[in-house]
């Protein structure tokens, strides 16, 4: 249950804040192996309820596993058994959305009383889609973000989602949202999630870098919302062994506990204040209480899509439609289209 905070500002009468306590799992992966991975993300989302957290995110493609330093025998003209090999591996891993693993993740919310962000690969036929599932606390799935545009080797096997999947909930907790990695650099993109009244900024991501901390720090300040950072935290021996793969190693040593991504995983407010993190140094939960009149102290100067904005000279349109390559009239519509009298 959420925890209230009196303000103390001279001249205004108390008003509560609502404190929302919020914990990112940086962890890797279990590759080749679906059902470890959420037998261990169970354990991570416990472990952070068990500290009293009502918001649980996880890092993108957690389930299903981010390839990092995978080539599946990818070059331009060439193609390779071992590429197509590594690709049905891959997409073993992944999951149907909604499906059996989702219901699994629905429990977990539930048992535990959290909201859930996680980070999937998501299969749709034959297609793989970078994803976000949520999920309430009654455990009820809520929908799913899935990446609009994958960054550079990324699109040779992921596909690209769409505008109607760009959502934000009205929750207990705040508005809550997602973007995906480098769709954060992306600013029409973030400014739809602002549009939408995003309050609860999830940033499932694969960068570590400490560039990165700098487009956080300024999406918080510009988005004027809470910011939750999650990346994976993994060693050369979190995956699998394939002469293939092409790591770039964050220190010179090339044995099995390098690390492969450095994680990096961080919250920071509305102010601009980091609340916890980042951690570059292991696994484990970044957590954080978030007072949610902070946003308000923030808008009271910059409100990006509200008193900040210019909609007279600015104005963004965002297609919500969904797109399919194929779409299907039924024989009955068709019939009934047939049986309409013809005009002479």
């Amino acid at each position: 249950m959420s925890k209230a905070l009196k303000a103390t500002t001279p001249g205004f009468c108390d008003m509560p804040s609502t404190i929302v306590r919020a914990s990112i799992v940086q962890a890797s992966t279990v590759y080749n192996d679906t059902p470890k991975t959420i037998e261990k993300a169970g354990e991570f989302i416990a472990q952070a309820a068990s500290d009293g957290a009502q918001l649980v995110v996880f890092p993108e493609a957690y389930i299903g596993g981010y390839p990092r330093g995978y080539r599946f025998g990818i070059g331009v003209g060439v193609h390779n058994e071992a590429g197509r090999d590594c690709f049905r591996r891959y997409h073993a891993s992944a999951i149907v959305v909604p499906g059996p693993e989702v219901d699994k993740l629905a429990e977990m919310a539930r048992k535990n009383k959290v909201y859930l962000v996680m980070g999937a690969m998501e299969k749709d036929g034959y297609t793989l889609y970078c994803t976000a599932l949520f999920f309430s606390s009654e455990g009820r799935f809520l929908g799913k973000h899935r990446k609009v545009m994958p960054t550079s080797l990324e699109r040779c096997i992921w596909g690209y989602g769409d505008g109607s999947t760009i959502p934000v909930y009205d929750t207990p907790l705040g508005k809550l949202g997602a973007a995906i990695c480098w769709e954060n650099r992306m600013p029409l993109l973030r400014t739809s999630l602002y549009g939408k009244g995003i309050e609860l900024y999830c940033a499932p991501t694969a960068d570590g870098s400490t560039e990165w901390q700098s487009s956080m720090m300024h999406i918080a300040l510009e988005g004027g919302c809470f910011v939750m950072s999650a990346c994976q935290f993994c060693l050369r021996k979190d995956f699998p062994e394939h002469a293939d793969y092409l790591f770039t190693d964050w220190y010179d040593d090339q044995h099995q506990e390098a690390i492969v991504s450095q994680g990096g995983s961080v919250i920071i407010s509305p102010l601009g204040k980091i609340l916890a993190g980042p951690n570059f140094e292991s696994e484990g939960l970044v957590t954080a209480d978030l007072d949610l009149g902070d946003i308000a102290r923030a808008k009271l100067y910059f409100d990006v899509v509200g008193h900040y904005s210019r909609p007279d000279i600015f104005n963004l349109r965002v297609n919500e439609n969904q797109n399919k390559p194929v779409t299907f009239v039924s024989k009955s519509v068709k019939a009934a289209d047939d049986s309409e009298p013809q005009d002479n």
